[in-house]
């Protein structure tokens, strides 16, 4: 899966381009929104849009989504490069909801430089990161699968369900960072999570499926496998976040103990609040609702969850997950070849160091 990472990369940014020049024109713009009644501001319109998204994808990433499902699409005996346009989808979805977090969280950093809102503006930033909720739609319209109608429909169903899920779990996560009191459960974090981090997996599986006419069993496997991968990537990157800020590394393109100057309910947070003694939880708790938070106080909060084994049973729990998504491909006729790929990604997204 590592290969494919690699080997899909450049591909997958080029179809993006193909849909989003770098270099907009007014031939651009009619193609994506029509013709104008009077006339583009071109250049106005390049840079409220296309250069800071750009900007933001030019920074790296992982791009594991689309290449996710057009492995699904391979295993499944497909030609993958058929349904490249399908596969940038979630990219794209991807991008556009990390644009408006950072504003909903008040990041500093994204993928090691300044987040878009503070490097164009909090106005440019929202505006930018609200159409990549929509562009998309574009590729279903231009159907360059052949799609018949009631495919199509399916394809616009779903991708309205999901991401209407995903203001669910973004909702929630803004609410506890900034209420007083931790008092949520494991299982209303995960379900957070499902809809906030899980919904854009969701989405890269359920293309795979539904744009090569697979039944519906089989939609519900991928959607299933993507969604418990979505959340071990999730709870992964929680622990990266912590152990970064130990190491003080720069290359995770965060800053330093951002999750907790955000005040992010993580699952090590929930299970240190529930396992430590009663005086170290309400230290952390203190801590997570401060509205100012220096480097010693991350650190004391980080020793918190440690001392309670919060950040083991957080590793854990990321394990588990990925087995449970390893599971809903059991029954699936996949390409063995592809289907030990998959599997193997489950191991990658909670192992990785960046």
């Amino acid at each position: 899966m590592r290969d494919a990472l690699t080997a899909w990369r450049a591909d997958i940014d080029r179809e993006i381009e193909s849909l989003l020049p770098r270099t907009i024109t007014e031939e651009d713009l009619i193609d994506l929104f029509g013709a104008p009644r009077y006339e583009y501001d071109t250049e106005a319109l390049g840079r409220a849009l296309f250069e800071p998204v750009w900007d933001l994808l030019d920074r790296g990433g992982k791009r594991w989504r689309p290449v996710l499902s057009l492995k699904l699409i391979e295993g499944l005996g497909e030609d993958p490069e058929e349904y490249l346009p399908y596969a940038i989808i979630p990219e794209i979805l991807h991008t556009g909801t990390i644009i408006v977090d950072d504003v909903e969280d008040d990041a500093t950093l994204r993928r090691g430089e300044e987040a878009v809102h503070l490097r164009y503006g909090t106005d440019i930033a929202l505006n930018a990161g609200n159409a990549l909720y929509f562009i998309p739609l574009k590729i279903v319209t231009g159907n360059p699968a052949g799609l018949s109608d009631a495919e199509q429909l399916s394809i616009y169903e779903m991708l309205t369900h999901e991401l209407n899920r995903t203001h669910l779990g973004q909702g929630t996560d803004i609410v506890w960072h900034n209420q007083s009191a931790i008092d949520i459960t494991e299982a209303e974090y995960l379900e957070m999570t499902a809809c906030k981090t899980g919904c854009l997996g969701r989405i890269a599986g359920r293309l795979a499926a539904l744009v090569t006419g697979q039944s519906e069993a089989v939609e519900t496997a991928f959607a299933r496998y993507a969604e418990s991968l979505s959340i071990a990537f999730q709870i992964g990157d929680d622990i990266l976040d912590v152990l970064n800020t130990l190491d003080e590394a720069g290359e995770f393109g965060k800053a330093f103990g951002n999750d907790i100057r955000e005040g992010k309910r993580t699952v090590m947070v929930i299970h240190a609040v529930e396992n430590a003694p009663p005086e170290r939880a309400a230290r952390l708790e203190a801590i997570l609702t401060a509205e100012e938070v220096g480097d010693e106080e991350i650190l004391e909060a980080i020793d918190i969850m440690q001392e309670a084994g919060s950040v083991e049973y957080a590793r854990t729990l990321a394990r588990d997950l990925a087995a449970d998504a390893r599971s809903h491909l059991e029954g699936v006729d996949l390409d063995p070849t592809v289907t030990d790929d998959l599997q193997t990604f489950t191991r990658f997204v909670i192992e990785r160091e960046r």
